[in-house]
């Protein structure tokens, strides 16, 4: 029997990797979207070789909804259809709203929540054809609560949650489910450079006393596309270590 496609958005990053090591551990044929002609893409891959991890690779800018079609196009071609879909690009452009330009708030709707539009709207019709899929989509506890200076960010990761059950209604009868995950502060390597002293003030903060490990997202994820998870849809799984409750 043929491995289940995964296709995993921002799969370069510290939760995309975790993400995309947890899924192929899982039994999935794992599919990293990365942007075109991405640096660190070459060394990523042997990175990812050397642990025992041979994943293929799509490129598209997920801003682009025609580039999102014609990505999806491919894979559909090279492996396969897409049984699992995982929205986790994202980028941040923090400023204070008085100070907040128009370019940031554009940049950052338009590859935080845009591109959860323009890629799950080429593979979820073809998941509710076939009768089964899963769609993963990464918001933030920022989503939850709103942060002080992401007023961009916030307002798109809570722009998720919304996405998420509306879609989730419109396919449970279909066997897809659509769930979000809410991470709080999360140890990738971009958060453990920040200086030692603001990150002591950030894990002072949460009530376990620690960030949270990569790893734990991938496995969340691993549940979620699991069968055993086949009666979970419309949900947002909060993990953030006690940092806000809902």
């Amino acid at each position: 029997m043929a491995k289940k496609i995964a296709l995993v958005t921002g799969a370069m990053g510290g939760l995309g990797t975790a993400i995309c090591k947890s899924l192929a551990q899982s039994g999935f044929t794992v599919v990293a979207n990365c942007l075109p002609n991405f640096p660190p893409k070459d060394e990523w891959l042997a990175k990812m070789k050397s642990e025992g991890f041979d994943f293929a690779v799509a490129e598209a800018d997920v801003t682009d909804f025609d580039g999102c079609a014609a990505m999806v196009k491919k894979i559909e071609a090279d492996f396969g259809p897409v049984d699992v879909l995982v929205n986790n690009a994202g980028i941040t452009r923090d400023a204070m709203f008085k100070k907040m330009e128009k370019g940031q708030w554009d940049a950052v709707l338009s590859t935080n929540l845009d591109s959860v539009f323009n890629v799950t709207h080429q593979v979820l019709p073809g998941m509710a054809d076939r009768g089964w899929g899963r769609v993963i989509n990464i918001s933030s506890v920022n989503g939850v609560k709103g942060q002080f200076g992401q007023a961009n960010y916030s307002a798109a990761k809570a722009g998720i949650l919304g996405f998420t059950k509306a879609i989730a209604a419109e396919v449970a009868r279909k066997g897809v489910t659509v769930n979000a995950i809410a991470p709080g502060y999360i140890g990738t390597d971009m958060v453990m450079a920040i200086k030692q002293e603001v990150r002591d003030s950030i894990v002072a903060t949460i009530p376990m006393g620690r960030l949270g490990k990569p790893e734990e997202i991938g496995a969340l994820c691993s549940y979620l596309v699991s069968d055993l998870a086949g009666y979970m849809t419309g949900a947002t799984l909060n993990i953030n270590g006690g940092l806000h409750f809902c």
